[in-house]
């Protein structure tokens, strides 16, 4: 089923059904609870519901999950937004003395949105997408997945499509749910390297000696490079667009090339000049000539919303939220999986809502494996039945071997300090 097929009229009806009967309630209680350990993490955390009409209701917390599936299964948010643990429960903030009311933790988030490419897109513009230039968001996760693993040591990064345009970042480890906002903002400022607005032409400086995250990242980057900007985007292949890549090069090199381009017209060969005369200005006098990086970068390089990620009290939308206008599902990915990422192929609500009453080969048997799990109530059962008889059940899949994970790091923990209390 197309994103033609999804029609917008149609969610007020098809909100109750999946959130009735698909929403993972159960895994998505599992990972804001993380474990119990800390006491009133759940009961503490904000939740903001849009609901239709873009009636816009803040401050929601429920004591636990049965009363969280409750309330979405009375209100049927168009949207659902997660905001920080805070020191009191977020529902009671109007009782509470002026100022003890403060967000504590969170998840240390990204949000990447195409919109911040339109000056290195051609293919699209403003919250349209293509195979083309989604290939920005694979380089952006690559990148920053591994400087957040390698550069920071984080290990719970849940990456979720956001349903339209971009996609999100939860690092849910507990030293990145602590972070000060000062520490945030050191993190995401150590991660930007695009910096200026429209009027910026070059907006990429590299200075020597180039750390050993640019080139790490510059690594990852060059990977897609020629297939995204000369192939995809034709970078140097129409007139305006090599003017634009030719103002961020030496006015001695830029001479230079503007000759030679009026014999060379492929694209390929182009950069390949590019990247020769990089490489000489390198070997002489001057310094600091990496104008060819610093092109690669400005075009690919991760484009962050840097106060998303500094704040801690930010709202950002919920996984298995659905994208109101699309109809698809926020859901998570699979990094593994990346360069197969199909966006449009992402399920919307109408197609899995239509799924249910499609009975799949082997549904009989996964139901007798249900019936057997004791430890869960019935409806809790016929859910965890019925989004696997749909197209929503990978991405399930995904988020339960990213809690599985967790899960594990969390017993790892508690040994560890049960080991350390028997030491005294």
């Amino acid at each position: 089923m197309s994103s033609s097929d999804y029609d917008p009229a149609c969610l007020p009806d098809l909100l109750p059904l999946y959130y009735r009967r698909l929403f993972p309630f159960f895994q998505y209680y599992r990972w804001l609870n993380y474990g119990g350990v800390q006491k009133n993490y759940f009961q503490n955390r904000e939740f903001s519901f849009t609901l239709k009409d873009d009636i816009y209701v803040r401050y929601q917390s429920f004591s636990t999950q049965n009363e969280l599936e409750k309330e979405m299964q009375k209100m049927n948010p168009y949207k659902i937004d997660i905001g920080a643990i805070y020191s009191h429960r977020p529902n009671q903030h109007n009782t509470v003395k002026s100022g003890t009311f403060q967000a504590l933790e969170k998840e240390l988030v990204f949000d990447i949105d195409m919109t911040d490419y339109d000056d290195v897109r051609s293919c699209c513009s403003a919250a349209d997408i293509c195979s083309k230039c989604w290939t920005l968001m694979t380089i952006a996760i690559r990148v920053l997945d591994r400087a957040l693993r390698d550069d920071f040591g984080f290990q719970h990064l849940l990456w979720v499509y956001s349903g339209r345009r971009g996609v999100h970042c939860w690092v849910c480890d507990e030293a990145a749910r602590k972070l000060s906002v000062a520490a945030r903002s050191a993190v995401a400022e150590y991660l930007s390297l695009v910096k200026g607005g429209e009027e910026t032409v070059k907006k990429v400086v590299l200075t020597e000696p180039i750390h050993p995250f640019i080139s790490a990242s510059l690594s990852e980057v060059e990977r897609y490079f020629k297939q995204y900007a000369l192939k995809g985007q034709d970078i140097l292949g129409r007139k305006e667009s090599v003017n634009k890549v030719l103002a961020l090069v030496p006015e001695d090199v830029r001479n230079e090339l503007q000759i030679d381009f009026k014999n060379e017209k492929n694209p390929e060969k182009r950069w390949d000049l590019i990247s020769g005369y990089a490489e000489t200005k390198q070997h002489t006098a001057k310094k600091n000539q990496h104008f060819e990086k610093e092109i690669m970068l400005q075009y690919c390089y991760p484009r962050l919303d840097i106060n998303v990620s500094k704040g801690v009290n930010h709202l950002l939308k919920s996984p298995f939220s659905v994208h109101p206008k699309t109809g698809r599902i926020s859901v998570p990915m699979d990094v593994k999986e990346l360069d197969t990422f199909d966006p449009f192929a992402v399920p919307t609500i109408s197609l899995i809502c239509e799924e249910l009453d499609q009975p799949r080969t082997g549904e009989v048997g996964e139901k007798s494996e249900d019936i057997k799990e004791n430890e869960k109530d019935a409806a809790e059962k016929r859910r965890m039945r019925d989004y696997k008889r749909t197209s929503l059940a990978k991405y399930v899949k995904y988020f339960d071997q990213f809690l599985d994970q967790m899960a594990s790091s969390w017993k790892g923990e508690l040994l560890r300090k049960s080991d350390l209390q028997k030491e005294f």
